[in-house]
């Protein structure tokens, strides 16, 4: 006879289990109040022995569920502390609160969670450098919409690295291995922008000398990543409303309509709804491009990548470097205004000055005198409540403290004058992530990763 095994949900399991025991309570409290009776027991001493009994049972029920149920999440974290990337933080933590407290169980769970978010991230994007968890959170928005054949618009400051995500996208959608045309509509002059996205017939203008197939017509079948989209003049973003719309359009003069199936995606750096304001920027076109938005973080948000980024951009020199730590607090102070592009030129313009080692002094004053005025909000704070900027301010000193302790919170919370718990809080409120600072300011003085 074949053996069918029946699963439950544990959503169902341990109510019904707790159900169970509070009617076996039940039961337990009816025979001892007809003992109490049949032996003329006063209520009183019944009402003792019956609470004592219904505690000691219910407890050892729970006890033995939970420690069913508790007991292979216990073993994974156990194992988990083992590893070298949790354990020193696993030590403390297991110190301060005990190996079976709730908190520390949650946090080792979270500090698995982002390690193994951090190798899927490797795996999936290694193009674009960053672990931190404003970025990874972007990429699991690319891996929700890249599979399906919705518009995508990326905006974000100048040098957040656009054009590398609409590249995530395509390499991660059902067109991979189609056409993929790439546009800067800035570019690009005016008068010769339409030609370019449509095509043109022979004699439309001076200089066509013959027909050409614009991006759109060869992109069929494809996808088109128009870049600069903010840019585009007036007239050229009515034509492609309707590509938008209803998948055709014309040659520059032409008469036929020629149908297209291509997939969009769109970037800028301006602020959209304020050129909708001011008549720059077609609203009807702003809705049909942002069905799905993705909004890029500046480099200020995610300073713990700034390490990866050097790295990277160090091993892509022809020069065996190593950056000083202090060189290292002060990239990671600076604001970045003009995000990961001025970043690898500074990085560039220090490998040239540089002989073994980068130092501080082989950076721009313009970092120097910024992180010494302690300035963290810089650029278009001018722009921002006061809050904000205040939280900006407070994110900056903790990464701070945090790559001078070397990522050991504990010793953070010393240098903020702030208890371990306080700086735990504040680290979750901002998404620092401090295994990632960790691991890059352990490495900042160590020649041998550049060599």
């Amino acid at each position: 006879m074949t053996r069918k095994d029946i699963f439950l949900s544990p959503y169902i399991l341990i109510p019904a289990i707790f159900s169970g025991i509070a009617l076996l309570a039940v039961i337990i409290a009816y025979r001892i109040i007809m003992y109490g009776q049949q032996r003329g027991i006063d209520s009183f001493t019944m009402m003792i022995w019956l609470g004592m009994v219904t505690m000691v049972v219910t407890f050892a029920c729970s006890y033995l569920i939970l420690s069913i149920i508790l007991k292979p999440i216990t073993r994974f974290v156990r194992a988990a502390e083992k590893l070298p990337v949790i354990a020193q933080f696993a030590e403390r933590e297991t110190n301060e609160k005990g190996p079976e407290d709730i908190e520390h169980l949650h946090r080792i769970l979270d500090q698995v969670t982002t390690i193994l978010d951090k190798v899927e991230a490797r795996e999936l994007f290694p193009e674009i450098i960053g672990q931190s968890r404003a970025v990874r959170g972007i990429f699991g928005q690319i891996i929700k919409v890249a599979p399906t054949d919705t518009t995508v618009l990326i905006m974000g400051e100048s040098g957040t690295g656009k054009e590398l995500i609409a590249t995530g996208l395509y390499e991660h959608s059902l067109r991979k291995g189609k056409t993929f045309c790439k546009i800067n509509c800035v570019a690009i002059p005016e008068g010769l922008l339409e030609s370019e996205l449509f095509g043109h017939e022979k004699g439309a203008f001076t200089g066509a000398v013959a027909q050409k197939k614009g991006k759109f017509e060869m992109a069929d079948g494809g996808t088109i990543f128009l870049d600069e989209i903010g840019d585009m003049p007036p007239p050229t973003q009515a034509k492609l409303l309707r590509v938008l719309q209803e998948k055709e359009f014309e040659r520059v003069g032409g008469k036929q309509a020629i149908h297209v199936d291509v997939r969009f995606i769109a970037a800028t750096n301006k602020n959209l709804p304020e050129m909708i304001k001011s008549g720059e920027f077609r609203e009807d076109l702003y809705y049909r491009l942002n069905v799905f938005a993705l909004n890029l973080p500046p480099l200020r948000e995610r300073r713990e990548d700034i390490p990866f980024l050097i790295d990277h951009f160090l091993e892509k020199s022809k020069k065996e470097l190593a950056m000083s730590s202090r060189a290292m607090q002060v990239m990671l102070g600076y604001n970045w205004p003009g995000n990961i592009r001025e970043l690898q030129n500074v990085v560039e313009r220090a490998v040239v000055l540089a002989e073994k080692t980068i130092e501080a002094a082989h950076l721009p004053a313009a970092l120097t005198g910024e992180v010494s005025a302690g300035i963290y909000w810089k650029g278009d704070a001018g722009n921002k409540p006061l809050d904000e900027r205040l939280q900006e301010i407070e994110r900056g000193m903790i990464i701070e403290a945090l790559n001078r302790a070397g990522g050991v919170q504990a010793r953070a919370a010393q240098v903020l004058g702030i208890n371990s718990r306080s700086l735990w809080h504040r680290i979750k409120k901002y998404g620092i992530d401090v295994s990632t600072l960790k691991k890059a300011t352990k490495n900042v003085d160590e020649p041998s990763n550049y060599e």
